[in-house]
Formats: structure tokens, sequence, C-alpha cells
């Protein structure tokens, strides 16, 4: 049976409500009523079909391997493509990728593990765990694919169609079968033409943050070994630090405390009635109308992923128990420069392994750190509160760009509104510092 005889059998069916599970009939690409001009059609009509390759016939010729770990789910790129020689191809290494293909993983697809295949990557090889959608270019702009993908209905769509309780899938079928609302080829190119300028700012924010997280990492290597008064230096059981400082521990200097479970009113955004962050092992994990502590404190991950993270409240503030809290301090330090230190010095590798990463007091009480003088201390946090302004800075543009994007993508692809009506002055400034 031919692939679009298959798409069609396979929507009569669904028409009929006798598809597996008895899931419901799909919505329209979330149009109810497409404008004038728009079409809705299955994606398998809309597609061409790809090949499948084995890489170890050939065991010598070297290939990229895309397999789903290499796509981000946050910038929506193939971040981590594997080199390998054919020799060494995994038995899920079989789909032929081409420029300009849309990969979209069928194992877990609410992660949202969605890709455009880049020009680099043209004639390698993805893993089976994708669908590898080749557009009509006729009928179809492949980015106009791409972002309609990454839309809420279609993985909310996604959602209703997994199956599998731990290893949560759908099948080829299920994508080809979807309908999706699509205006003519010229306005699929200016959606996609916006909808890439606005993903390009945010990729620029990105970029500056990491490129300021790895000037503040150096700098906080220069300034814990060296200081900033360039006297002379001596050798200790962490390293050279200035002949001044001490070296002292941990447990030298605070004791801790396990904080609360979080308040059951905590929201994931503040507002009149809950304006009091709820700290976790990552920072703030929302918001509550309640406070564990008045007074700023420093706090450390205790458990699980975040162990040993190192942050600092600002006022009223809960600590959940997923984090420790300086409940005394015992030695001649500021909290702010102790925060920074333990954020650099890596905590987590302390942490007991036995199970589940933990670190408790008495397991970090020993772990030593340098401490100059309260006013070196104070010097020495000058360039790092101007630098962690500067991440503040680039996070908050980039959340900006991140909601117009969303919101962008939501609107055009609804036709909420119209791409030659849309007017988005000083979206350059974006891009910029």
């Amino acid at each position: 049976m031919s692939r679009r005889r298959k798409t069609e059998a396979h929507a009569e069916t669904r028409r009929r409500g006798e598809t597996e599970g008895g899931h419901s009939c799909p919505p329209n690409g979330g149009l109810e009523n497409p404008p004038s001009g728009w079409e809705m059609s299955p994606i398998g009509d809309l597609t061409l079909r790809t090949k499948q390759r084995n890489p170890e016939r050939d065991p010598e010729r070297r290939f990229f391997y895309v397999d789903v770990s290499s796509v981000s789910n946050t910038s929506f790129r193939i971040v981590a493509p594997t080199e390998l020689p054919g020799a060494e191809a995994p038995s899920r290494a079989r789909k032929v990728i081409q420029a300009g293909d849309v990969l979209f993983a069928t194992v877990r697809p609410t992660l949202k593990r969605v890709a455009l295949v880049p020009d680099d990557l043209h004639d390698q090889i993805a893993s089976t765990g994708f669908i590898v959608l080749r557009s009509d270019a006729l009928r179809l702009d492949s980015r106009y694919l791409y972002y309609r993908l990454l839309t809420d209905a279609f993985t909310q769509r996604m959602s209703e169609l997994e199956r599998g309780a731990s290893y949560p899938a759908v099948r080829d079928s299920d994508i080809l079968n979807e309908k999706i609302a699509r205006p003519r080829i010229p306005e699929q190119r200016k959606i996609a033409g916006v909808l890439g300028l606005v993903q390009r700012a945010m990729e620029q924010q990105e970029r500056l943050i990491a490129l300021t997280a790895e000037l503040k990492k150096a700098l906080l290597h220069q300034l814990f070994t060296q200081g900033l008064r360039g006297g002379p230096q001596k050798q200790t059981e962490i390293g050279p630090v200035p002949q001044s400082w001490e070296v002292v521990t941990i447990g030298d200097l605070f004791k801790f405390s396990s904080g609360k479970s979080r308040p059951d009113d905590t929201e994931l955004t503040a507002s009149e009635s809950r304006p009091f962050p709820v700290f976790g092992g990552n920072g703030i994990l929302g918001y509550s109308g309640s406070f564990l502590l008045e007074e700023s404190v420093l706090l450390l991950g205790r458990v699980g992923e975040y162990c040993g993270c190192a942050h600092h409240t600002d006022g009223c503030a809960w600590i959940s128990d997923n984090a420790l809290y300086a409940k005394e301090i015992l030695g001649n330090i500021d909290t702010h420069y102790a925060a920074e230190y333990l954020a650099y010095a890596n905590l987590n590798q302390y942490s007991n392994r036995a199970g589940q990463p933990l670190i408790t007091q008495g397991i970090i009480s020993e772990v030593k750190m340098p401490l100059p003088p309260l006013d070196e201390q104070r010097e020495i946090l000058e360039p790092l509160i101007l630098l962690n302004r500067e991440l503040k800075h680039h996070e908050a543009k980039r959340n900006i760009i991140a909601d117009l994007f969303r919101t962008l993508l939501h609107q055009l692809m609804t036709a909420q509104i119209r791409v030659h009506d849309l007017d988005l002055p000083g979206l350059e400034t974006f891009t910029g510092g």
C-alpha cells in the first residue's frame, strides 16, 4: 500500500473512532475555522518518503550520528552530534537525513526534541527514535513545518497519542496522519521568517549569557587564587592564595539547618497575595504568602541534582527542605562572598554518592575555603556584582524574547494575527547587548 493510501486509511480509521487506545479525533492544528486560503492536510500528504542506511556496511566510513539526546528541547537545535566510524554505529543509527529535514523525536514526544537539519549534517544519520520529515517544497515550507511542530496544540495532541507508561512514544503513522493548517507557500515563508528572526534574537541572548558566564568563571578563578591586591602568595591544601589570607573550613564559618516543606500555597509566579520567594536547591522555585526567615541568608542545595548549589536570599523568604541555610555565622565573613566561593567550589563533588546525591552539615563542615580580610572580601565582590548584573540583564532580555516567541508562535499559527499585518519595531535591539 502506498504511503498516501496508508495515510488516508489511518485518517478514516480515526474518523470512525476506532484508533488504538480510544483517542479522540485530532484537533485542526489549533484552528477551528481556518481563514480563507488556508488548508488542512495530513502531514503525510505534505512530505516525501525518506530512506534508511546501515552504516555498519561501510565500517571505515565516518559519519555524524544524531540521537535523541543530541537535540536540545530548549533551543530546538541539534547541539551534539557524535562522529563515529561505521563499525561503531549503534543499532538505532539508520535514518538518512538531508539539510532542511525536520526531526521530531517520537520517544517522549512531549519533551519537544524538534530540530531542523543544518547544511553541515546533510547525508548523515539520525536515530530511529526520530521521524524524519522532508517537506514537499511545492506545498509545505520546511521551516513552517518545524515551527508548527513546536506549537502547544501539537504537543498536546502528541500527549493524547503517546503509548506506554515507562517509555511513552508515538508512531510515525500518528504524526503522518496528523492534520495541520497551512496558508499558501509565500505566507508560510513569511511566518517562518518572523519566527526565525525572534528565535535568532533569543539565541543571541543565550550566547551572551554563556559568554558572560565563562568570563565570570575565569574571573572567579583569578580572584580566589590571586585576590585583587597583587601581594605575595603561599601554597595551601586548596592551592595558591595570597599570603595574608587564611584557609578555614566551612564548619569554622557556618552552622547550617535544613529548611521545611514548601507551603501549600506555592505558585510559580509572584502576586500581591504571594510575594515571598520559596527557595529550593536551585534557587527560586515559586512564591508564597508565607515566609520562614526575615533576614537574608546563605543557602545550599541539599539533595538531588542541585546538591551543593549555592545561593543567597534577599529579605523575607521560605527555604524548602531541599536546601540548607546558614542558621549561624561563626566567622568574620560576608555571606555574599561565601555564596560566590561555594558556587565556584562545586560542593556537589563532596556529596554522599551511596544513593541519591546528598550533602549535610557533617559532610561539608571539613571542606576548606580561602578567607581574606572582610574588607578584601567586599572588594572581590565588586566586579562579581557587575557581572551578575550583566547576567541578569541578558537573562531578562532572553525571557522577554522567549515570551514574545511563544506568543507569536501561537497567534501566527492560529491566524489570530496575520503576518502581513505584523509590525515588530525595535526587535533588532534585542539582539544587541
